[in-house]
């Protein structure tokens, strides 16, 4: 038996393996909601009846919220690797319902100008790409009767409403889930057609902060001249972030850990076939915004961000109304690269904010704080080079190390809790309409998925 078998039986299994998504699919399995608490419920236990199902001893982990999957299966070597996959299974809500060409919980089959797609709510983020890993080990295990490494699969319910079970979990389950790394497949290609391994993704910081000037809402013919505005304070000091020429965030410190991309980055970056001017014209910008020395690829992966969420405050009604109004409002995120600091930089920020405060004018921050690391990948790894070489195979091009622009926190927490390195690869298109309306997953990322992650298999554990 080889490789060749399995990729046939892969091949030949295609249908019915699009059978079994689309019955994972037709779960409504949103997580952020309570109503449909006992779907998600459902999916887990279809997951675990469906690992069984080719010989994974899986169960259903209760959590304060929604329920983990976990999986186990031994390897027909004692020195065989060890891999933890990752994926999730709960879904987006998915309003605005109007804007759906069919139901999202039914999903079909359509021929599109790019092939035949699956279309369903959670078809490509991530149900469709989590199976793509399941389909892969059920057709080895038919072929050779075991696994080429011993795996533990764990399927995550609450990562779209913000994994507030994860890190508990983790903590207490650390000696189950520990591995030699983590396999993730919740990501994108960087081009349609491009293998793609995740090499670097964004951390988060998020802040709030209003501006409260008067006591109360002033008239605006009696306080208008003298008083001060919240919102005019808002304005300049929003301004006061940005470098218009450069682009650069002008916050001291902002740029503390941030690092230059390495020359051989860069060229595969350059050669990955990524169509800067759709990027850009498909959402209606005519050119890029950010800082000018970079570019869109560089800016999108590799620099940090500090971006303006929300701004409010006053009258927002019908009509007019003649108000300098007592309070406005701000919500910013950033996004962080290499070695930057979330806490150091929320000081820095706030820093920024106060410095610049007007007489009369005082700052209110929120408490509800929330930031993550970004994520480098250790690319140096043999298996890094082993599943870059297995994708160029499969796709016939050659497989590039990416970067990503958002962040997905649970592979900072697979390093600082369980100590694990991790491996990105996803099979989504940019088109797939993840969280919104109509979201699809094209059935050559799922076939060719599927093929991927048993050419991956084999290289991993290759002698």
């Amino acid at each position: 038996m080889s490789l060749d078998d399995v990729l046939g039986r892969i091949d030949a299994d295609l249908h019915t393996a699009i059978d079994r998504l689309m019955e994972l699919i037709r779960i409504p399995s949103i997580s952020t909601d309570p109503t449909y608490a006992a779907d998600c419920d459902r999916a887990a236990d279809w997951l675990v009846a469906d690992l069984a199902s080719i010989g994974i001893a899986a169960e259903k982990r209760v959590t304060p919220g929604r329920p983990m999957v976990v999986g186990h299966i031994t390897a027909d070597r004692a020195d065989a690797p060890h891999v933890l996959f990752y994926g999730h299974y709960d879904v987006q809500p998915v309003d605005p319902l109007n804007l759906w060409t069919s139901p999202p919980f039914e999903p079909v089959i359509e021929d599109t100008a790019n092939g035949k797609v699956i279309r369903g709510r959670g078809a490509s983020d991530d149900k469709g790409q989590l199976m793509t890993f399941v389909e892969a080990c059920r057709a080895w295990k038919a072929v050779h009767g075991s696994l080429p490494c011993r795996i533990t699969f764990f399927f995550e319910g609450e990562e779209e409403s913000g994994s507030p079970s994860l890190v508990p979990f983790l903590k207490a389950h650390a000696d189950e889930l520990r591995a030699d790394i983590a396999l993730v497949c919740d990501t994108s290609m960087v081009a349609r057609g491009v293998p793609s391994i995740a090499a670097q993704l964004r951390g988060m910081l998020k802040d709030e902060f209003t501006i409260v000037g008067p006591r109360i809402d002033l008239h605006s013919g009696h306080y208008g001249g003298p008083g001060l505005n919240p919102l005019r304070e808002l304005s300049r000091i929003v301004t006061s972030f940005y470098d218009q020429d450069t682009g650069r965030v002008a916050v001291e410190g902002f740029y503390e850990g941030v690092h230059e991309v390495p020359a051989e980055q860069l060229r595969q970056w350059q050669d990955c076939g990524f169509d800067e001017q759709d990027y850009l014209t498909s959402v209606g910008y005519s050119q890029a915004h950010g800082e000018k020395a970079y570019s869109t690829l560089e800016q999108q992966w590799a620099r940090p961000t500090l971006e303006v969420n929300g701004l409010w405050g006053g009258y927002n009604g019908a009509g007019s109304k003649t108000v300098i109004p007592s309070q406005a409002h701000c919500k910013i995120t950033c996004r962080l690269v290499g070695d930057q600091d979330p806490d150091k930089l929320r000081i820095a920020i706030r820093k920024h904010v106060e410095a610049r405060l007007s007489p009369d004018a005082k700052v209110i921050w929120d408490n509800d704080l929330e930031g993550s690391k970004a994520s480098v990948m250790n690319i140096a790894r043999p298996e890094m080079e082993a599943a870059r070489s297995a994708l160029s195979d499969e796709w016939g091009r050659e497989a590039v190390f990416t970067g990503m622009g958002g962040s997905i926190p649970v592979v900072g927490f697979f390093k600082s809790i369980l100590g694990l390195d991790s491996m990105l690869v996803g099979y989504a298109n940019e088109d797939d309409a993840i969280h919104s309306p109509n979201e699809k997953y094209d059935v050559q990322s799922f076939h060719k998925g599927i093929r991927s992650w048993a050419r991956i298999l084999d290289a991993l554990t290759a002698k």
